[in-house]
């Protein structure tokens, strides 16, 4: 989804975006949240929206898109297609990130049409979920983008171990502090030491093992 308008209206579309994430996340039956946290589930934490923080970015597509490797929240690898880099600026400075496609499966011939990014920054581990944050990009048909920072969501294993989670590569990991988008998830220091340990793993594995191997292909 792209916001598009004046900048309250930009505000406030964001703002309905998440309040009906959490009626998603407090009602659904789906809800990555364990049942036995949901009652005191309140909604999920937010930096407040910034339209600085929605850039434009310049596709540069891999001439030679190869399959490449994720490590993964418990170890099991994901296999995705590097589809191209991503070329933007926050603050100024110049920034990169991969951009990915999911690996069609047997049996399946639906076209993926969208970019999966996922990144680490500077709040990686204080104020965001230490292991990754993920953005999902609309393919569009020149390599012009927009990527909205404002969008950024934890992965499922932030709120459960049921789930398993691919990490960024290391060129996907940004000097800088993406203060926009999903913080810490709120309930990770309520009295559940299991999540509280999971998060600070999950950050130390994927800083041990969040590097993308080409397969030879």
């Amino acid at each position: 989804m792209s916001p598009k308008g004046s900048a309250e209206d930009y505000v406030k579309e964001i703002e309905a975006m998440r309040r009906e994430q959490d009626f998603f996340f407090r009602e659904d039956a789906e809800s990555p949240i364990p049942h036995e946290l949901r009652h005191k589930f309140e909604g999920l934490a937010y930096f407040p929206p910034d339209p600085k923080y929605r850039v434009p970015a310049k596709l540069i597509k891999d001439p030679n898109p190869q399959r490449v490797i994720l490590a993964t929240s418990k170890g099991v690898p994901r296999e995705m297609t590097r589809y191209g880099v991503l070329e933007f600026e926050i603050d100024g400075t110049k920034q990169r990130l991969a951009a990915f496609k999911s690996v069609p499966q047997p049996g399946h011939h639906h076209a993926d049409e969208s970019l999966f990014v996922p990144f680490r920054d500077a709040t990686s581990g204080k104020e965001t979920y230490g292991a990754s944050r993920y953005l999902d990009i609309e393919e569009q048909p020149t390599d012009e983008y927009v990527i909205d920072f404002n969008l950024a969501y934890n992965p499922y294993c932030a709120y459960s171990d049921d789930y398993v989670c691919p990490f960024p590569p290391r060129e996907n990991w940004l000097s800088v502090p993406i203060r926009a988008g999903e913080k810490n998830f709120p309930l990770a220091h309520s009295g559940s030491s299991r999540i509280t340990s999971r998060s600070q793993r999950a950050s130390r594995v994927a800083v041990r093992d969040s590097i993308g191997f080409l397969l030879g292909l």
